[in-house]
């Protein structure tokens, strides 16, 4: 503890400095669930790795950080980053939710204070290692790479990322991981935290994935924990997903690279086929083209 805080402490300390009392600004785009059916795939990016999607009648919720700071709670303040933008939907905002997924514990895809004020009796997903931290709900389910549990007829399966999971430096116990989430014959991946790595590969040859929801930021110096764009795109081609949902950037600022750089990079390796980038902004809904489904279906 002593030598991470000799190395991030300053640059810690400067930037709570800087955005004292400044106001946090509002997300871009506002989603509005409510007016969602359940015959599709429709996702909103509320922010960072926070994603709410209604697949086809199951609705889900991504690595849970809706709150101004995420970090380290200290005579009840939250000591850490704060948010670059608000969430686009604050949690009152949020529509009943079958299942919360939570990919690993670190504290800004695993924000117990909003934990906390999601409904008891709303299922938890984890990765092996993490009930503790969500231990307040009724319905838990705690999964290794592999291993899957079935909630309102869609299937999520915990499948291997390229990350880490202590959530304080020396709980290294815990698990991480991504999801392979499908229902109906179709099928979404949320990668979570991620570096490269060829294990999306394999889903290929396991599902048709319409939807590939990657992070593209932090990358830089943190290349060995986090993908940037280039290797995101490429985690999707690999996978063979139609689209991509690029997240885990514009939120918080977390490493040197600056805010915008993650999608102008993303939009670059795209090329002509920036059409396969679901979303850029905070706050954006996307929705699976007909034309998709029935490719897929064909």
């Amino acid at each position: 503890y002593a030598r991470f805080a000799r190395q991030h402490a300053r640059r810690f300390l400067t930037q709570r400095f800087a955005e004292a009392g400044k106001p946090i600004p509002a997300a871009p785009h506002r989603p509005a669930p409510a007016s969602w059916d359940d015959d599709s795939l429709t996702v909103a990016w509320l922010g960072h790795a926070t994603v709410l999607i209604n697949f086809y009648g199951t609705w889900l919720l991504t690595d849970p950080a809706l709150r101004s700071n995420v970090g380290v709670n200290v005579a009840g303040l939250t000591i850490g980053p704060r948010r670059l933008v608000k969430p686009a939907l604050s949690i009152s905002e949020l529509p009943p939710l079958d299942a919360v997924l939570v990919s690993h514990a670190h504290m800004d895809h695993c924000d117990l204070g909003t934990l906390r004020r999601l409904p008891r009796q709303t299922q938890v997903v984890v990765q092996k290692g993490n009930l503790d931290l969500v231990r307040r709900f009724r319905q838990l389910h705690e999964l290794e790479w592999g291993e899957s549990v079935e909630i309102d007829g869609t299937r999520i399966e915990s499948i291997k990322v390229n990350h880490w999971g202590a959530r304080k430096l020396t709980d290294k116990h815990r698990g991480y991981g991504g999801f392979l989430i499908s229902k109906r014959g179709r099928a979404l991946v949320f990668g979570g935290d991620t570096a490269y790595t060829n294990a999306f590969a394999s889903l290929r040859h396991r599902a048709a994935i319409d939807l590939a929801i990657l992070p593209i930021g932090a990358y830089d110096p943190y290349i060995h924990a986090h993908a940037n764009p280039e290797q995101s795109w490429a985690m999707r081609r690999e996978m063979n997903a139609t689209y991509i949902l690029p997240m885990h950037h514009s939120t918080f600022q977390l490493s040197r690279e600056p805010l915008g750089e993650p999608v102008t990079r993303l939009l670059k390796a795209a090329g002509d086929e920036r059409w396969r980038v679901a979303l850029t902004e905070p706050g954006q809904t996307w929705r699976l083209p007909a034309q998709a489904e029935q490719e897929r279906v064909a």
